[in-house]
């Protein structure tokens, strides 16, 4: 077993696909594990499945030969949260590992999937937050939505529990009492609230969505874009690692890249106002999240301005996926050690 190891053993939490292969970043896992050996630590990937009661089974990345080994391991210094389905996460398998990682007093971070309302409602209670959410509701009903529609004309429909972008749709009124209906791929018209009620109800509900007020974003060269931040924890609170720009590209309905969105260089847009917004959002949401839901130790924000000039934080992800940019998913690197150190006292 392995148990000698001069500085601390951190153990990154994931689960198994269907076909029982090791899901989750393969390259953030071993960026992690390149970097902790260089600080004379080690790091190990487990599912909750390969847990017992006084060890783990884990995988071990080794860079010089460029392969993972399999060994049982003591339990770790602190878990690394990388697990990257919510069915998974919310299994009883898993929240019983979770539970038994505060018996021990092992740290953890982080803690779950954010609800989108769940999110919503967090931020809303924040008096500074609260200014920069757009109105939304969580759809209980067709006389709920038909009156923030109608207040609102176009508004955002979101599934709570989803990520990039998946399940998104755009309701707008056009004319008298047709609704256009717009997805990231495709569009419908529908004569009547009640004619689209009438199709899609029945998934709204069963699927928990929340409508949201469209922001008329401002634009660059004729396409809305949003800012995607990441942010990590350290010893005085929350610090941005990292700031891209996502913009739309063939559809409107999201910035996210895997949708079709396109990413930019935060220099090309940056300005004295936007760090301003920025680096006063990161610590507050930090810690509001810290507070409802367990320890954060990283997260990304999709924050965006208005035509007007207000500024919107849209969505808080708890898992951050992959930046494109180089520099940052470097910086994250960096950032995620440091925090590991600290967090296990080893910091130098």
């Amino acid at each position: 077993m392995k148990t000698n190891h001069p500085k601390p053993l951190i153990g990154i939490l994931t689960t198994k696909k269907a076909n029982g292969s090791i899901a989750g970043n393969g390259p953030l896992f071993m960026a992690l594990q390149k970097k902790l050996i260089s600080q004379d630590g080690i790091s190990f990937v487990f599912t909750p499945e390969d847990t017992n009661t006084d060890y783990i089974t884990g995988y071990s990345f080794l860079p010089e030969q460029n392969h993972w080994i399999k060994e049982k391991f003591r339990y770790p210094d602190l878990v690394y949260n990388r697990i990257p389905f919510r069915k998974s996460e919310q299994s009883d398998q898993c929240q019983q590992f979770l539970s038994l990682l505060k018996e021990k007093n092992i740290p953890f971070f982080n803690p779950c999937f954010i609800d989108k309302y769940e999110l919503y409602e967090v931020l809303k209670n924040h008096p500074f937050l609260e200014t920069f959410l757009p109105q939304t509701i969580l759809i209980h009903g067709k006389k709920d939505l038909f009156k923030f529609q109608k207040k609102h004309k176009s508004i955002y429909l979101k599934p709570a529990q989803s990520s990039k972008g998946k399940g998104i749709f755009r309701l707008k009124i056009s004319g008298d009492s047709t609704l256009q209906f717009d997805g990231i791929d495709h569009q419908k018209l529908y004569k009547s609230f009640d004619h689209f009620w009438g199709v899609w109800g029945k998934e709204l509900l069963e699927k928990n969505y929340l409508a949201q007020e469209e922001v008329k974003s401002v634009q660059y060269k004729g396409s809305r874009f949003d800012f995607r931040i990441l942010a990590h924890a350290n010893d005085s609170g929350y610090i941005v690692t990292g700031i891209g720009i996502r913009q739309s590209q063939d559809q409107e309905i999201t910035t996210h890249i895997p949708s079709g969105g396109r990413f930019l260089p935060y220099v090309l847009l940056q300005s004295k106002e936007h760090d301003r917004f920025i680096e006063s959002i990161v610590p507050e949401i930090g810690k509001s999240l810290s507070d409802r839901f367990g320890y954060f130790g990283e997260f990304s924000i999709d924050a965006g301005v208005s035509i007007t000039g207000q500024y919107y934080i849209y969505e808080v992800n708890s898992k951050p996926m992959s930046f494109d940019e180089v520099e940052i998913e470097e910086k994250k690197i960096e950032q995620l050690c440091s925090l590991f150190l600290q967090l296990t006292d080893y910091e130098n």
